[in-house]
């Protein structure tokens, strides 16, 4: 946000000179884009670099304030997901169908035992796994809540982990980009890779694997806590926070157990009825 628009924008005025209309006519180019919520994001950004600014005496007051409520609000759409079970069954097939690279196949089977953010799965790596103790700790600077996640893996994740270290064992990342092994899968990889297999954007994402185990999880009758936790949700309880790391281990294990199972289960029906 800093190098796309703040910075030639007015990077080189002093910070005390830069004016309200300055930022908003920024915004507002941001906003002529679509990306509404990039626009509220970097008004926030500017709001905490003029505070930095006026505690260290290079400004005196920050401008953007004068900017709360101008923009366009942002509205959140529902993320795309499969929910029917014969068509769950349906994707899990055509993701083992799946002819291509090798890190988009593994990470979206991974992606649905998991049910982690894009991002925290693109930007897996070894050194977080530890396969013998089925176990993915994923650190804080990867996690939206910027706090480490415990993810427990089920026997079908680890079997999956175990072929992709196969391929991708002797590098840092779990899912190597494609053009590069240095760097990790592109944010649009997992979502390129469904379109590929003939999923619309408004049919399912990478990040539906989450809505869909929410929703899944919730009517096979396992506990509202224990769902939140596995999904890394915030937790608003300040005092807990230092406590989430083991929260609920027990139960998240023999869950995410479970629903390996239950994803199985779906994959075989429909298999059994094409035959």
């Amino acid at each position: 946000m800093l190098d796309g628009y703040l910075i030639s924008a007015f990077g080189r005025e002093a910070v005390g000179d830069v004016t309200p209309p300055m930022i908003l006519a920024t915004l507002r180019l941001i906003e002529s884009k679509g990306a509404h919520e990039t626009a509220h994001r970097c008004r926030s950004l500017c709001g905490r670099i003029f505070r930095y600014a006026i505690a260290t005496s290079r400004a005196e007051r920050d401008p953007s304030v004068d900017l709360r409520g101008v923009l366009a609000p942002v509205v959140h759409t529902p993320r795309a997901a499969v929910m029917d079970s014969e068509r769950i069954g349906d994707l899990l097939r055509v993701i083992d169908g799946y002819v291509g690279h090798f890190p988009p196949l593994y990470a979206l089977r991974l992606a649905s035992l998991v049910f982690t953010r894009r991002g925290e799965l693109r930007c897996a790596e070894w050194a977080e796994i530890d396969l013998d103790a089925a176990e993915w700790v994923i650190p804080a600077r990867h996690m939206k809540m910027r706090q480490e996640h415990v993810v427990q893996l089920s026997t079908q994740a680890v079997e999956t982990l175990r072929a992709a270290y196969q391929v991708s064992g002797n590098g840092r990342f779990v899912f190597p980009g494609v053009r590069t092994r240095a760097e990790p899968l592109s944010n649009n990889t997992i979502n390129a890779a469904l379109r590929r297999l003939g999923y619309a954007k408004d049919e399912t994402t990478g990040h539906g694997f989450r809505a869909l185990a929410s929703t899944r999880l919730t009517e096979m009758g396992w506990p509202p806590d224990v769902i939140e936790r596995q999904l890394a949700h915030a937790e608003p309880n300040k005092v807990r926070v230092v406590y989430n790391r083991a929260q609920y281990l027990p139960e998240r294990r023999k869950m995410m157990q479970a629903w390996a199972e239950y994803l199985d289960s779906l994959r075989k029906v429909g298999r059994e009825s094409q035959a």
